[in-house]
């Protein structure tokens, strides 16, 4: 054995015990699970194959001469031998190829080790355990916690304040403007996933909608239209959605809120994405608890 490979091996070992060194000192148990055992293999695996190369190939240039088919390409006067591909080479990807795939779909999954997976457990733990304890909040405690949903996640459409931004998103502090109940009564709507359904388009046209469209945004006071007729057969005829069957058009209540935080809404600055997987029912409570105040 000459000096060249005692150095090498001494090297490769001098990187094991560092390595077994740092993981001993942030103490982690190799063998816990087969993730750390893999890396540690790992580790050492690249540990020895540098010794090995690096002889390997110093060796190589001490004692190799050119040979080969010279190609007839050149790059201004250098030329290129046809050599084959290294069989080292070739027989290492093929085994780092084969081990991924037994990785990648029998190693890592029989293990069911996930970081993701491990964060997902810990937001349900949590969420359950935020459950149980808001379980019975009085109404000061969800305006306050739904105000602060507000800010995080819908003030960045709807405005601060509620205001829909000059009327680019759902005005919270007004139910509905006559534009948007006429948009709806033109086009239709079947983005809430109600019971009854999708609403068709042109339910009602001219003066018919037009006043439909002023007694749903006026707060539906005053003499109801004959035309309401044709909403009343979903809405009832109080405008409350029938027991939610429908959406509610007198105001915002908690199942109105639940069918857009579930389904998401088209709007007119881009689609409101799905919530229902975003905030806990106590959340969607205290949402809809604020939400209700700032239409009053």
């Amino acid at each position: 054995m000459n000096s060249l490979m005692i150095k090498a091996l001494g090297f490769a070992v001098i990187l094991v015990l560092a390595t077994i060194f740092v993981v001993t000192k942030l103490n982690i148990d190799i063998f816990a699970d087969s993730i750390n055992a893999i890396t540690m293999g790992g580790a050492i695996a690249i540990a020895v194959l540098t010794a090995a190369v690096t002889v390997k190939y110093i060796n190589q240039m001490k004692t190799d001469t050119a040979s080969g088919h010279l190609s007839e390409d050149n790059w201004d006067g250098i030329g290129e031998y046809e050599n084959e591909l290294p069989s080292g080479w070739a027989y290492t990807f093929l085994a780092v190829f084969l081990w991924s795939m037994w990785y990648g779909f029998f190693g890592y999954p029989v293990n069911a080790y996930s970081q993701i997976g491990e964060y997902n457990e810990e937001v349900l733990a949590y969420n359950a355990k935020f459950e149980a304890t808001h379980k019975n909040a009085d109404a000061a405690t969800l305006k306050e916690m739904g105000e602060s949903i507000f800010l995080v996640q819908c003030s960045q459409c709807h405005g601060a304040t509620g205001d829909g931004l000059s009327g680019r998103a759902q005005d919270f502090t007004a139910r509905m403007s006559k534009e948007q109940v006429l948009y709806t009564i033109k086009n239709g709507s079947n983005q809430l996933g109600y019971a009854m359904g999708a609403m068709p388009p042109m339910m009602a046209q001219g003066k018919d909608a037009e006043d439909i469209a002023e007694y749903i945004a006026g707060g539906m006071k005053g003499t109801q239209p004959a035309s309401f007729a044709a909403c009343a057969s979903c809405h009832g005829t109080d405008g409350k959605g029938n027991n939610g069957m429908a959406p509610n058009l007198a105001a915002y209540d908690g199942t109105l809120l639940s069918h857009v935080l579930e389904h998401g809404k088209k709007g007119m600055i881009g689609r409101m994405p799905s919530f229902k997987t975003l905030i806990t029912p106590v959340q969607e409570k205290a949402l809809t608890a604020y939400v209700q105040t700032l239409s009053n």
